[in-house]
């Protein structure tokens, strides 16, 4: 700014602009500058006012400017003369000058605005214009801008990111007062909005109960409702209030449809005023040629409960008018949904009906639910289309057994008629095979299909996805890459929402044979490119998220698989006891849906929990269950052959203490299932609870052998927390290795690595030759100019996005430099390693 005219600062009411502006005249007046301050009223509207106001402002910086009283009798000769005398004033300073004007949307009289305009204009090179205001003032900035002489920090520039959201609230309340599902759940519902979040910090900060209300905060708090009407509100014409009130129906909306939801002929002109004053709306990315928007969440919350103190009917009509809109213009997901809402069901269905299944996507499957539930089965049964969807989407929500009723029926009645159905039927058994974990039946329903054409996208994708997850069950990872060969994503495809859970299928297949290195590399944008196109609770953001979160956290990315996983049906939690809780219960209920796959993970990791615990009955207790599970499984294949393979390691954890010869054979079962089907990270797995209990057994030379093996396996694909995870054992096996420096080069070096990572507190005596640093059993990080600029910048809570800006270097040159950290350090988070860093005073 030292060198522009003018900063110009614009964003809603609460987006942090008159706290900006005091923490940059805090910068200035450290930098040896004068700050002229202002604060506009909705008084200081006429310009006499207004210049008045501002030579005062100048005058209590130390300015002497215009001493006489001001006269205003509209003419040229008067704004110049005003202009004049502030140019000389500051002209004659021999340092900078700023002039900050807060809230300069309560300008109204255009003289004032032509006065800042010379202001901008004809100032002299140490004056400096700052300005703050809901609105982008009628100036003329394109010259500004062209001679590079003008700053702006539009609305955009101003919401907090997920990173500051937690360090204002952790500032606030206390490092650790809230978990990371909770602080995501904030910021997801404010999208970084500072007031909100400050209201709502205030609020458990009085009122901690309040962490109960935060799924329903606007209905439920009488603070924010205060706040949004006094602040958003209170100033709006009736015509703009009930307009955006009605428009509130709706996820997105444009000029078009606004003025067939409310019937306003002056939808375009209302929408460009909302725009215009930073009336909590945004622009939506769209492939459409015309321009849509969206409600901030919390502003279109709060519409939606004004709203609905209306009649119901009322209410109804919009919807109405809304689902025959979409209709029209061929959106018909949203449609459905809207007449759906508007218990408009016949018209529901024949959309779908007379929908050509060429248009069908993954955004039928919410409508389609919603539609179900109002939709007697006499009528479903009518309706082959219809039907046909409501099969597909059953079958992807886990409801197999209620699928199949109505699947016999299509196939007796649809096959002659609909032969585009009849073609597609076995993508639905498919998918009721995969609840099930049948993944023999997936393969033979579904690779007489693999290299036909199809021409839906949801029904290709759907193919591509279903038949690369039965592959990669089958261990067979070659041909689910020559499926996604065969069957590319198009650009044009690219937010498709089944092509993205195509992506993620590809992604997991690549976890699932140990690949976690290239998972991170390859589909870290994965999930947020799910979230923006299709939102955070699409099939598609889900699925991703769950395969990022496995692979951060192998990775000893701890902190970003928690943030991966937050607010994702509470799989977050804060202690063992409450994680055991939510396992057992989790259990159970798998159990009851015969998803024993998934049971029998769960029941795994109770048995880590009970030992770690040192609570051994529960631990049996646990284990016996999970072999009654392995042992119904015994002569599977696919993704129910692992059932086995996990009560081997959990049996062989159990029999450590008191039978390691018998936890040895026990683990051959896993060691044959990981050979068989290629998992590698189970293999690395076996490989060091196999050197754990030789090691017991005091077999060192072959327990050096299997340590050798897993930790080459490690180097190759990144494996971190499978050996952390194993706790003092792993490490002490790891510096017996270092000692002896029998293994290659290259693994040495990665059980160096790996020993970085360890806890000081679960590591041996350093034995001579294994690394040192001071004060511990390591060596001395030595960290690079870069990463130090970049510690410096994380310590002044910079996101990674503004770190990448200040240095004008890449977004992954950040990540891939914070990683290098991490590593070094043997730390898992932004926090810890800026504390490690101002420890050893490489920044302030």
């Amino acid at each position: 700014m030292r060198y522009c005219r003018l900063a110009l600062v614009t964003g809603s009411a609460g987006y942090g602009k008159t706290t900006l502006l005091a923490q940059w005249r805090a910068a200035c007046l450290k930098a040896g500058a004068k700050v002229a301050w202002l604060s506009l009223t909705a008084d200081d509207n006429s310009f006499t006012d207004f210049c008045t106001a501002i030579f005062a402002a100048m005058q209590r910086a130390g300015i002497l400017a215009g001493t006489g009283p001001l006269v205003d009798n509209g003419s040229a000769a008067v704004l110049d003369a005003f202009v004049a005398t502030i140019v000389d004033a500051v002209a004659e300073l021999p340092g900078e000058l700023y002039l900050v004007i807060d809230d300069y949307h309560h300008v109204e009289a255009p003289l004032a605005h032509k006065f800042i305009q010379k202001l901008a204009d004809y100032g002299p090179g140490n004056f400096h214009l700052v300005i703050a205001s809901r609105v982008s003032p009628p100036l003329s900035l394109s010259r500004l801008r062209v001679m590079d002489q003008l700053v702006e920090v539009e609305s955009d520039g101003l919401p907090f990111d997920l990173h500051e959201t937690r360090t204002f609230i952790d500032e606030n309340l206390g490092p650790g007062k809230l978990n990371a599902d909770d602080v995501t759940l904030i910021h997801e519902l404010t999208s970084g909005w500072p007031s909100c979040i400050q209201l709502i910090v205030t609020m458990l900060k009085n009122r901690p109960d309040t962490r109960a209300i935060l799924h329903d905060l606007v209905s439920r708090s009488s603070d924010l409702q205060t706040y949004l009407s006094e602040e958003v509100m209170a100033d709006l014409p009736a015509e703009l209030a009930e307009f955006a009130e009605g428009l509130s129906v709706v996820r997105r909306f444009n000029a078009q449809l606004a003025r067939s939801i409310t019937g306003n002929e002056r939808a375009a002109d209302l929408l460009h005023r909302m725009e215009e004053e930073n009336l909590l709306i945004m622009r939506v990315d769209s492939n459409d040629r015309r321009a849509w928007y969206r409600f901030h969440p919390l502003f279109g919350e709060f519409l939606a409960t004004r709203l609905a103190r209306r009649d119901s009917a009322v209410v109804r009509e919009l919807h109405r008018r809304t689902s025959r809109w979409f209709a029209e213009h061929g959106f018909f997901a949203e449609s459905v949904h809207h007449a759906s809402s508007a218990d408009d069901v016949e018209f529901a269905v024949s959309i779908i009906e007379r929908a050509a299944p060429a248009t069908w996507n993954a955004e039928y499957v919410g409508p389609t639910l919603r539609l179900l539930e109002r939709l007697p089965e006499e009528t479903l049964f009518r309706h082959h289309r219809l039907l046909f969807i409501a099969c597909l989407t059953v079958a992807l929500t886990t409801r197999a057994a209620k699928v199949q009723t109505w699947l016999s029926r299509l196939q007796t009645d649809a096959l002659s008629r609909h032969p585009e159905i009849a073609r597609s039927l076995p993508l639905i058994q498919a998918a009721i095979a995969l609840q099930h974990d049948d993944t023999h039946r997936m393969i033979e329903l579904l690779e007489p299909l693999r290299d036909t054409t199809i021409e839906n996208s949801l029904l290709r994708y759907l193919l591509v996805s279903e038949l690369a997850s039965a592959y990669a069950a089958a261990g067979r990872y070659a041909d689910a890459q020559r499926l996604f060969e065969h069957h590319p994503i198009s650009w044009a495809d690219r937010n498709n929402d089944m092509a993205l859970v195509a992506r993620a299928a590809r992604a997991a297949a690549m976890l699932l044979e140990g690949n976690v290195r290239e998972v991170e590399r390859t589909y870290s944008t994965l999930p947020d490119q799910c979230v923006r196109a299709t939102g955070r609770n699409s099939i598609s953001a889900n699925v991703s998220a769950s395969v990022l979160a496995d692979a951060y956290y192998e990775l000893d990315r701890v902190d970003d698989a928690r943030e991966m996983i937050a607010n994702r049906r509470e799989l977050l939690q804060e202690s063992p006891d409450a994680a055991l809780t939510f396992l057992q219960h989790q259990t159970a209920y798998l159990r009851g849906m015969r998803r024993n796959r998934a049971a029998a993970h769960m029941l795994a990791e109770q048995v880590k929990i009970w030992l770690l615990e040192h609570n051994r009955a529960q631990a049996m207790e646990a284990l016996a269950s999970l072999d009654e599970i392995a042992q119904a499984h015994s002569a599977e294949q696919g993704y129910l052959a692992e059932l086995p393979a996990i009560a081997a390691i959990a049996r062989a954890r159990v029999l450590r203490g008191a039978r390691p010869a018998d936890a040895l054979r026990v683990l051959e079962i896993a060691g044959r299932h990981a050979t068989a089907f290629g998992r590698s990270r189970l293999a690395a797995l076996n490989d060091l609870l196999s050197a754990i209990l030789r090691s017991d057994e005091r077999q060192f030379d072959e327990a050096q052998r299997c340590l050798a093996r897993a930790v080459g396996a490690a180097r190759h694909f990144g494996f971190v927390r499978t050996f952390v995870d194993e706790g003092a054992p792993a490490a002490a096996l790891l510096c017996e290795m270092l000692r002896e420096r029998k293994a290659e080069a290259a693994t040495l070096e990665y059980a160096t690595e790996l020993i970085a990572r360890f806890p000081d507190s679960v590591l041996p005596n350093s034995p001579s030759g294994t690394p040192r640093r001071a004060g511990s059993s390591k060596l001395q990080p030595v960290l690079t100019q870069r990463e130090v600029e970049i510690l410096d910048l994380v310590a002044q809570a910079m996101s990674n996005k503004r770190i990448a800006l200040a240095l004008d270097i890449t977004l992954e040159t950040v990540k891939w430099n914070l990683r290098n950290v991490y590593l070094k350090l043997g730390v898992s988070s932004r926090y810890d390693a800026m504390l490690w860093a101002r420890k050893q005073e490489l920044i302030k």
